[in-house]
C-alpha cells in the first residue's frame, strides 16, 4: 500500500485534488455496495456497521503522536456536531433512501453534497471561488443533471428515496464544513472519534427500533465497505482539505456520483447510455480544471501561533529546533509576519481575503 505521505508534493492543488479524487472514488463505489449488501436491514443497523468499519480502519492507520496535532477538549463540540450530521443523519438517510430508489439514482443525487459544501465554505470561511473554480463546479453539476435526466428517462427515479438521499447530502455538506476546522489535526483521531460516536448512536437506535440483525457474511461485507468508503475516504478527504480547502475538495468530490453510477451499472442495474458518457466527460473536465488551477499572487501572513503537522521545506516554517526533525512533525509554533508570492490553495496558512 502506498503511504499517503509519499504522494508527490508538486503543488498544494495537485496534492489536494488527487486526495479528493481518491476519496470520491472510494465513497462513490460504496453507495451501490451499501444498497446491495444492506438489503433487508434497517437504516440504523446499516449505518452502525459502516461506521464500525470506519473505526477499524482508523485504528489500523494510526500514526506516531509526534507526527500530527492531537485533539483537544475544545474540539469536542465540533466533533459531536460532525458525528450527529455526518455519522448519524447522513448515513441513516442514505441507507433508507437506497431501499426506496435505484443505486445509480441515489449515487447521482449525491452530487448535491458538493454544492452545499461549496456554498457553506464560501459563507463560513470566505474561500475564494474564481472563474476557473466556478466553471469546474458548473461542469460537475451539469454532468450530474444529465445523469439525473438519464435516470428520469429510464423511469428509475423514486421521489421519496431521492428526497432522503438529498437530506443525506445536506447533512454531509454540514459535516464537510465542520470538518474543515479539524482537518489539520490527526486524521486518524478525527476519523476514529467520529466513527465511534456514530456507531454508538446508530447501534443504540437500531436496538430501540428492533431492526433485524444482519447475517455474518452481510455484516462483514458492510464492515469492509465502511472501512474503505467511509473510513479511508474520510481520511483522504481531511488531508485534501488541508491543502485544497473545503469548497474545492467538495467540488472534486462531486465526481463520486459518477463513480457510484458506474458501480451500480457494473453490479447489473443496466448498461450505461450515451447521456452517461457525456455526463462523465463533463465531470472529468471539471476535475481536470481543478487540478490545473494555479492560484498565485503577492500575499501577507500576519503573526500567528498554532499547532499542526508541518515540514521545514515549505517556505512557511522557518523556526528552529535543537535537532531538526526529519519529515512531517507537529508541535506548537509561531509564524512571524511574512509577505511573499507563490502558488497556494486555501489551506490553514492561506485564508486571506481576495
Amino acid at each position: 500500500m502506498i503511504h499517503l505521505s509519499l504522494i508527490p508534493r508538486i503543488t498544494p492543488v495537485w496534492r489536494g485534488g488527487l486526495l479528493a479524487l481518491l476519496a470520491a472514488t472510494l465513497f462513490g463505489l460504496s453507495t451501490p455496495l451499501v444498497q446491495q449488501q444492506g438489503a433487508g436491514l434497517g437504516p440504523f443497523g446499516t449505518a452502525a456497521l459502516l461506521y464500525a468499519g470506519a473505526a477499524l480502519v482508523a485504528l489500523l492507520l494510526r500514526r506516531p503522536p509526534e507526527r500530527e496535532a492531537p485533539m483537544r477538549r475544545s474540539h469536542w463540540p465540533r466533533l459531536l456536531a460532525m458525528a450527529a450530521t455526518g455519522a448519524v443523519l447522513g448515513p441513516v438517510a442514505l441507507a433508507w433512501g437506497l431501499q426506496q430508489t435505484s443505486g445509480s439514482s441515489a449515487s447521482l443525487m449525491l452530487s448535491l453534497e458538493a454544492l452545499f459544501t461549496a456554498a457553506l465554505a464560501w459563507r463560513c470561511y470566505g474561500e475564494v471561488m474564481d472563474r476557473r473554480v466556478l466553471l469546474a463546479m458548473l461542469l460537475l453539476f451539469a454532468g450530474a443533471l444529465l445523469l439525473v435526466a438519464e435516470q428520469g428517462l429510464a423511469g428509475q427515479v423514486q421521489l421519496l428515496g431521492l428526497l432522503a438521499v438529498m437530506l443525506a447530502t445536506l447533512a454531509w455538506g454540514l459535516d464537510n464544513t465542520l470538518s474543515r476546522g479539524v482537518a489539520d489535526l490527526d486524521p486518524g483521531q478525527v476519523v476514529l472519534v467520529k466513527a465511534l460516536l456514530g456507531t454508538a448512536a446508530t447501534l443504540g437506535l437500531a436496538l430501540l427500533a428492533q431492526e433485524p440483525r444482519p447475517q455474518a457474511r452481510q455484516a462483514l461485507a458492510l464492515l469492509a465497505v465502511g472501512a474503505t468508503g467511509y473510513g479511508l475516504s474520510l481520511r483522504c478527504y481531511l488531508l485534501a482539505q488541508r491543502a485544497f480547502g473545503a469548497s474545492r475538495t467538495g467540488s472534486v468530490f462531486a465526481f463520486a456520483p459518477f463513480i457510484g453510477a458506474l458501480g451500480a451499472w457494473a453490479l447489473g442495474e443496466r448498461a450505461p447510455g450515451v447521456l452517461l458518457l457525456v455526463a462523465g466527460a463533463l465531470m472529468l473536465g471539471g476535475v481536470l480544471l481543478h487540478l490545473s488551477e494555479s492560484h498565485e499572487h503577492d500575499h501577507e501572513h500576519e503573526a500567528l501561533e498554532h499547532e499542526h503537522a508541518h515540514r521545514h521545506d515549505d517556505g512557511h516554517h522557518a523556526h528552529g529546533h535543537e535537532t531538526m526533525p526529519a519529515g512531517p512533525h507537529s508541535h506548537s509554533h509561531r509564524h512571524e509576519p511574512l509577505r511573499h508570492a507563490h502558488p497556494h490553495g486555501p489551506d490553514i496558512h492561506h485564508l486571506h481575503r481576495h
